[in-house]
């Protein structure tokens, strides 16, 4: 468990560089930056998957997807929601819209849970209605100081529960599943690449990218596996827990790159830390019954 702790913090930590990372990259645009990390992410992914012996998930999916070819359809919709989330993650540094991206990651565990309540009938804990609740508070200072939410916040918060809900209606919420959605990527970041304004031939003419375009890779690919490392040394409960650590990190690097969290910000954000607190806490209590259960 103390290694599954210290992946996940690892894993944390590297994907706030990557967020980082990307105001490095220019003269690359946030597409540009996206098809790099699909394309330097997906052989470290596999080596992964074929050296841990799971490649079975990837075999046993495609055999599905012989046998029945609407989960091919399926997959591709989970490779598009999927991709719109990478593409926003190295996007929004670039834009000065970090922030926003932070608030989504920082409502999802609640959308999340919303989405367990109306979706599956799960029932939510006296904690979690408290955390709902403070949340609501937040969305509604929110809602109130800009009239909406932005965009791109609503696409974190609302656009990671459709994509698994939709990877546990195939039966695919495993490695093999994640391996076809970053593989039907392939094609979209080789288009990006070339498309984009330093295509594969005007590489030459920026040289400092020689060095900083394979580090992109090595960063992206390393987090994934500290990522995936946790996930299978942690409880599940603890490794949800975990994951709040990620968001936390982002919003120290949306302050570093100069964005500010105004007066009227702080209504929004302190009821979404609180309902974030609550949830640890409740995820703490469960963690600390299953251990004593367990003994």
């Amino acid at each position: 468990m103390a290694k599954g702790v210290l992946f996940s913090i690892i894993g944390s930590v590297l994907f706030a560089v990557l967020y980082y990372y990307a105001t490095l990259l220019a003269p690359l645009d946030g597409e540009q930056i996206f098809g790099w990390r699909t394309l330097l992410t997906f052989p470290f992914l596999t080596a992964f998957i074929w050296l841990s012996r799971q490649q079975h998930m990837v075999l046993t999916l495609a055999a599905r997807m012989r046998a029945q070819p609407l989960l091919i359809a399926g997959a591709l919709a989970t490779s598009a929601l999927l991709g719109v989330q990478l593409w926003l993650f190295m996007w929004a540094p670039l834009h000065g819209r970090a922030l926003h991206v932070s608030l989504g990651y920082f409502l999802l565990p609640l959308t999340m849970l919303l989405t367990g309540r109306l979706v599956y009938g799960e029932r939510l804990t006296r904690l979690q209605n408290l955390a709902a609740l403070f949340a609501a508070v937040g969305v509604l200072n929110e809602l109130v100081q800009l009239g909406s939410l932005s965009w791109e916040t609503l696409l974190v918060a609302f656009g990671y529960p459709g994509y698994f809900v939709l990877r546990r209606k195939m039966a695919a919420a495993n490695l093999g599943g994640l391996w076809f959605d970053m593989a039907l990527l392939l094609p979209a970041g080789l288009w990006f690449i070339a498309a984009g304004p330093v295509g594969f031939e005007s590489l030459t003419d920026h040289r400092a990218l020689f060095g900083l375009i394979p580090l992109l890779g090595v960063l992206s690919s390393t987090a994934l596996v500290f990522y995936m490392l946790a996930s299978q040394n942690l409880p599940l409960s603890l490794f949800g827990l975990l994951g709040y650590v990620e968001p936390v990190l982002l919003v120290l690097v949306a302050l570093l790159l100069g964005e500010t969290i105004s007066g009227a910000q702080w209504l929004t954000y302190i009821p979404v830390w609180i309902a974030v607190l609550l949830l640890i806490v409740e995820g703490t209590q469960a963690t600390l019954r299953s251990r004593m259960a367990t003994r």
